[in-house]
């Protein structure tokens, strides 16, 4: 019987649940909660949707710090105007390209917290300014059987 009771040790071990790392930056979603935002891991940050669009990715993670942070999702004909509002807004670094899309607040700029709050309000306020409906899914190649049936009714 202590074998199995080992056994049985070792199976818990195994599958027991990673404990949930914190989300960073949550104080962003606590202000974001009365529009019920849904979260998505993407690209080892924290995607945050409102409905059908995405409109921030919180990052935090030790590789290119620089651009750890609350990101954007905008466009690039909306960047004078939030600039306006955030000073220390900027492209990411990281994605390769002089001018993105996604803009960070960068979290080691002064006024990082306060930033991240204004864009909450923004995203409260459903500016058209913040937030992207994601691309549709690539559709689905036919399989052969499907192949076989519609060539198949052409008759």
């Amino acid at each position: 019987m202590p074998k199995l009771r080992k056994s049985a040790e070792l199976d818990d071990a195994l599958f027991a649940a990673k404990p949930r790392k914190a989300p960073p930056f949550e104080f962003v979603l606590d202000v974001l909660s009365s529009v019920a935002p849904r979260t998505h891991p993407m690209f080892g940050c924290l995607a945050v949707y409102i409905q059908d669009k995405i409109v921030l990715l919180l990052r935090d993670k030790r590789t290119s710090p620089e651009d750890n942070g609350v990101w954007l999702a905008t466009t690039v004909e909306h960047h004078e105007s939030l600039r306006r509002e955030f000073p220390h807004m900027r492209s990411i670094k990281l994605l390769g390209k002089a001018v993105t899309g996604w803009q960070v607040l960068p979290v080691d700029a002064p006024d990082f917290e306060e930033s991240a709050l204004r864009a909450c309000e923004l995203v409260l306020a459903r500016d058209p300014r913040i937030g992207k409906v994601p691309g549709a899914r690539r559709a689905k190649k036919l399989s052969r059987h499907s192949k076989k049936t519609r060539a198949g009714t052409r008759n």
